[in-house]
Order: C-alpha cells, then structure tokens, then sequence
C-alpha cells in the first residue's frame, strides 16, 4: 500500500490499539490507557520521535524484566510543598501522570509544588507534562536526565545527555504556550538521518573522538559526542537538569544511567523532575490570561523577516494537533513499522481496531 493510498489513523482508535497491546505486555489497564494517551497526544503534536513509535521498546524491556510491567510508585519522602517518589521501575508514563497530579494537588494548597521522580525510564516527550500542569491553570515544567551522549565545553567525552526541558503556560484558551527541548544542538535522529543519506552535518553538532568539531557524521554514535546547543548556554542548562532530576531525587546520574534502549538487563535508573505554580494563587487567573493574551500580541504583531512567519512557543504543534484529530494523523514509516511490530509481538490484528498500518 502507497502513502497515497493509506488511510490516516484516527487518535482514538491508536489509542485503543495501543492500550490493548499494552496490556498484553503485562500493564494495568489504568497505566496502559495513561500511557497511550501520553504518546498518542505527542503524535498529533507532530512529535513523533516521543509518540507511539516508542511503545514497542518500552514494551520489550517489560518481556525482559527491565520496566516492570506490575510495579506502583511510592513516595518515599515529602513535605507540604514537595515530594520525592520512587517509580520501582515502573511504567514511566503512567507514573508521571499521576505525579504531575500530585504536583498540581499540593500546588493548590501551598502555591507551588516540586516533583521528583527516581527509579524511572523513557517518559515520552518532557512537554506533554508540562502542559498537563499547565492545562490547571498552572506554569508547568517538566524535564528528565538521559545516559551521557554529549560532551561540554572544552571536553571530548560523552559526559551528560541530552536532558529535556520543557514548559507551558495557561492562556485561559485550548492553546498553551509551550516549549520542549533538549539541550543538546540537534536531536541524534538528525544526525542519523544525515549519516543514512550521505551527507554533512554542520560542525556545530559533534565533534570526533578528539573533541574537535566535525561535519562528518560516519563514525557516530560509536566515536565522537554530542554538542549542547549555544555551547555553554546548553551546557549550563543540561546541568540544571541534572540537579533537578537526579541529583536532587536520587536517581542515577551522568554516566551511572543505563539507556533505555541498550542491550541490558540493568534498569535505567533515570531521574524526572515536575514544578508546578498556581497562577491563581498570585493573582487573579483572568488577569493572567489577559497579560498572557498581551504578551502573545505583541509578539504575533512583531514585523516579520521577508519570506517569514512568527510563531509562538508551541503554535505549530497545536495547530498540527488540530488537524491530526480533524482528519487524523499522517504516520512516518518508521513509525508504523514500530507498530506492526508492537502489533506482531502482542498478537494482535491492527485491522480489529479499524488501523491500516500499511
């Protein structure tokens, strides 16, 4: 079947599939439907490195131990304003979910809440936490700390990861202003991509084993490191997540986390951190939402660059979302050969849950 043949996949029944086979895995119903709806969201967004396509992998370290599939978070320490929980290696989605409620929780009785998460894995995209907070009227940030694939200033050895950071604020629309990045200069899938057709990458990207920038991405990932992005800027910031999601929780740090995706029964032992703050208990939501409203004018009425169109943080997302649920989502290959192998691997016909995955 052409791309010009297939049919677009509706949100809902993606969810479906994904929760069924997410239970097939092992999962509860509640943190199979959480986490579909995680990834699912991040589909629409247009996001599709941290959608669906990651439910697979996180589904195999289930079979083999590494995420398990029945385990409940505890809270091991907490105060009226903050809590550190223990995810014990559990799915990370679902136990994100629930600690961004309990964020948004102690957020309404103190005015701001920390969250950190140790014990944990792959959580998906950081911005669908915070818009979550954000969705309650809240200042959301979310970020997470990754094993070490980029370098810092001056160095040459893989010393911090990408660690994603991301924010969003409430407008008093269905549209927040949001932001979710990592803090490196590119996605590796970027460089990937560049090595799989053959071509340079700019010398702002990587350097080789000996620390020097390179615009030749051959010999990565298995010599040469990431840049942070804006060097020490990115750097500063990559650092930051670290405190926040791991040194302060608890977690693995730097070198001491163990990837995701690697060939190893070892957990990953990432760190998660979430801050929620009650706009409302500051000032009066509808005085936010008209100074937020002022703020996105004046920048949407800034003179464009000839040829060009201002956005705001997180416009083009919503706007891809809004097409995704109006006439449904246009999926990569590489994604929808993620999910005819989540499909194979648990047992289920994609066609029961109204999917052409090609």
């Amino acid at each position: 079947m052409t791309e010009s043949t297939r049919q677009n996949i509706q949100p809902d029944d993606l969810k479906n599939f994904c929760t069924a086979a997410m239970v097939k895995a092992g999962l509860s119903q509640e943190d199979a439907a959480l986490s579909a709806h995680v990834f699912v969201t991040t589909d629409t967004w247009g996001t599709f490195t941290h959608g669906t396509r990651q439910i697979r992998g996180l589904m195999q370290n289930a079979r083999r131990g590494r995420l398990v599939a029945t385990a409940k978070e505890k809270i091991v320490a907490d105060g009226p304003s903050w809590a550190i929980i223990d995810a014990c290696d559990g799915m990370p989605p679902a136990i994100s979910c629930r600690a961004v409620e309990l964020a948004v929780a102690k957020a309404r009785q103190s005015g701001m809440c920390y969250i950190g998460i140790r014990g944990s894995s792959h959580y998906g995209a950081a911005g669908f936490y915070a818009n979550m907070i954000a969705e309650n009227d809240m200042i959301g940030l979310s970020m997470c700390n990754v094993e070490p694939c980029m370098t810092v200033p001056g160095g040459k050895s893989r010393v911090l990861g990408t660690n994603p950071i991301a924010y969003a604020a409430p407008t008093g629309t269905d549209r927040t202003v949001m932001l979710d990045i990592a803090t490196s200069a590119v996605a590796a899938t970027k460089i990937f991509a560049a090595k799989n057709e053959g071509r340079d990458i700019p010398d702002t990207w990587l350097v080789d084993e000996d620390g020097v920038p390179t615009t030749d991405p051959t010999e990565f990932p298995e010599k040469g490191a990431q840049l942070p992005m804006a060097g020490h800027k990115g750097y500063g910031l990559a650092v930051l997540v670290e405190l926040l999601t791991a040194t302060l929780s608890g977690a693995a740090m730097m070198g001491s986390v163990q990837s995701w995706v690697a060939d190893t029964d070892e957990p990953s032992n990432q760190g998660h951190a979430f801050v929620a703050i009650d706009v409302g208990a500051m000032m009066p939501l509808e005085e936010f939402h008209a100074r937020m409203d002022a703020m996105c004018k004046e920048i949407k009425s800034a003179s464009p660059a000839k040829g060009g169109t201002i956005f705001l943080p997180g416009e083009i997302e919503w706007n891809k979302r809004e097409q995704a649920l109006a006439e449904g989502i246009v999926m990569p290959e590489d994604v929808l050969i993620s999910l005819r192998g989540l499909a194979e691997d648990s047992g289920l016909d994609p066609a029961d849950f109204n999917l052409d995955l090609g």
